[in-house]
């Protein structure tokens, strides 16, 4: 076991990670926040997706013990208690969140994407979010919620800082 500190959505944790572990399995199962979500293990859905250090990555890619001394930021982080933010919000409201097992990459995916780009056009809204995988909604409902958090951001000057 190896010792590790790393900021998880703001606050300091220490845990002891195996020399195998993922970021993924840590933060599901040490740290207690089930949001990213645990599919193909493979780095090939995007269902993990997390920030690491304002990068985005796939969760199950990343060993635990090399985030020692970095921040990572889950979907956790987003809401305000129970307010939700705005790509959460358009996500619910344009019915992206059919099963919600994909919701919590996309919308983490979705938050990297604006950060950079806040005026996104539909190639690429389609490039960003092309690591991340739906069985559900057919991608019609997830590109909608890009353009309405968009748009909902950029007239109300939010950020997801």
């Amino acid at each position: 076991m190896t010792r590790i500190t790393v900021t998880v959505n703001g606050a300091r944790e220490e845990t002891a990670v195996e020399a195998h572990e993922s970021l993924l399995t840590t933060l599901r199962e040490r740290l207690g926040l089930p949001g990213s979500k645990n599919a193909c293990e493979q780095g090939e859905c995007g269902s993990c997706s997390v920030l690491l250090d304002d990068v985005l990555v796939c969760a199950c890619l990343v060993l635990a013990a090399s985030v020692d001394g970095r921040e990572v930021r889950t979907v956790e982080s987003l809401a305000d208690g129970s307010a939700l933010d705005p790509v959460q919000r358009a996500f619910v409201e344009t019915g992206a969140v059919q099963c919600g097992f994909c919701t919590p990459g996309l919308v983490v995916a979705t938050h990297a994407l604006l950060r950079e780009n806040p005026e996104p056009s539909l190639a690429e809204i389609r490039e960003a979010l092309s690591g991340n995988l739906c069985r559900c909604t057919g991608y019609g409902q997830i590109v909608e919620a890009v353009q309405r958090a968009a748009k909902t951001m950029y007239l109300h000057g939010l950020d997801d800082e």
